[in-house]
């Protein structure tokens, strides 16, 4: 097992990308900890797991209090932390000159001082250890623009910065800080940007993903636990040498020219 004895805090756990990547750490040998806003759905992962190998914690990630609280059941879990994985995410659509400020305010709490703040409470705990794997989920928006997504986007490009920043400023302790770029996913914010989309063009929300994804090379959106494949590569030791990478999954997307999507 890959991740024998290691203890992993995991964001946005209980649905979608986190709740894919916890199940994938659990089968590899980890103990994890899954938080989220709602009770209910973290409950209802952690019921799928043996007991003593997950635990959960509400919170919200962009309140310190809530985030060393995350941290805290991380540790009573499993004495440490080894692996943390920023992967709980908001959305607001909107282009620049119509999004609320509020709006914006809450995307960037979520998408990036989220990630700062359990960033800096797990840093002890891993120099502590004298290792430690942080794989922050960024996103094919925080590389490419997306129209509408100006908050969305903005953070997720500054959260590849964070990533690239902690590489730097801990390897020196052996912990590493990978960021990993999904394209089109089916995760909830899938759902309801395609939704909304489709409301613009008058269709359905299918026939809108169907439209986004035309041009994708593997012509078709992620299953979430496509993700969690490259995360526990990044977790583990096989991973050893690599630190600072921003690695993309997105089926191709990003290699094709827009003038080619244009003509479909």
């Amino acid at each position: 097992m890959k991740l024998e004895g290691k203890t992993a805090l995991v964001t946005g756990g209980g649905t979608g990308i986190g709740a894919a990547i916890a199940e994938r750490f659990v089968a590899e040998g980890a103990r994890v900890c899954i938080t989220g806003r709602r009770q209910e759905k973290l409950e209802e992962e952690a019921r799928r797991y043996p007991a003593g190998l997950v635990t959960i914690c509400v919170g919200d990630v962009s309140n310190h209090e809530d985030v060393k609280r995350m941290v805290e059941a991380t540790v009573a879990l499993g004495g440490g932390v080894d692996i943390l994985v920023n992967n709980a995410a908001a959305e607001a659509l909107a282009t620049i000159a119509d999004l609320d400020l509020a709006d914006w305010q809450r995307v960037l709490d979520v998408n990036l001082t989220g990630p700062f703040l359990l960033t800096k409470e797990t840093l002890p705990h891993m120099m502590k250890r004298g290792a430690g794997s942080i794989i922050n989920i960024s996103s094919l928006g925080g590389l490419r623009c997306v129209p509408g997504c100006a908050a969305y986007g903005t953070t997720k490009a500054g959260l590849i910065r964070l990533t690239q920043q902690t590489a730097l400023e801990y390897g020196a302790f052996s912990i590493r800080c990978n960021a990993i770029c999904p394209g089109a996913t089916r995760t909830q914010i899938l759902e309801d940007a395609t939704a909304a989309i489709g409301r613009g063009l008058g269709m359905d929300a299918e026939t809108a993903l169907a439209r986004l994804i035309g041009p994708v090379p593997l012509q078709r959106a992620a299953d979430p636990t496509e993700m969690a494949g490259t995360c526990l590569y990044l977790a583990s030791d096989e991973s050893s040498y690599m630190t600072g990478a921003v690695l993309v999954l997105d089926g191709g997307a990003s290699i094709v020219d827009v003038s080619f999507a244009a003509l479909g």
